[in-house]
């Protein structure tokens, strides 16, 4: 399998339960594929570069996953056929996954002094 990202805007009228079934019915297209979502990331309502459908904002979503090449081209027709989404681009990451970093521990006051004496002591 490969790995994919692909970011869709979702109308802006579209929100609530009505718009986390739309998130999981998407969910759904990649797993039912033979599919692995890694990570969904919701940037929330927008302003879009310049109109489409004559709107001016929109949802942004953002699907990690990895899917076989004929699993995105039937993602990607799922998008196309959905009134709900605005647009929608796909991209084939060489790379594999980034890594999501969990969230970032605060380090004690001390701990970073101590970093920079190791590495000035190593000059």
């Amino acid at each position: 399998m490969r790995s994919y990202e692909t970011m869709f805007i979702v109308h802006p009228e579209v929100v609530g339960d009505e718009l986390k079934a739309l998130v999981e019915k998407f969910k759904g297209v990649v797993t039912g594929q033979g599919g692995d979502v890694v990570k969904v990331e919701e940037w929330g309502s927008r302003t879009l570069a310049y109109p489409i459908q004559k709107l001016a904002k929109g949802t942004y979503f953002i699907f990690y996953y990895q899917a076989g090449p004929g699993d995105v081209a039937e993602f990607e027709r799922r998008l196309r056929l959905d009134d709900k989404i605005l647009r929608f681009n796909s991209l084939r990451l060489e790379q594999g996954l980034p890594q999501f970093a969990a969230p970032a521990q605060e380090q004690a006051p001390g701990a970073e002094a101590e970093v920079a004496t190791e590495e000035a002591g190593e000059e």
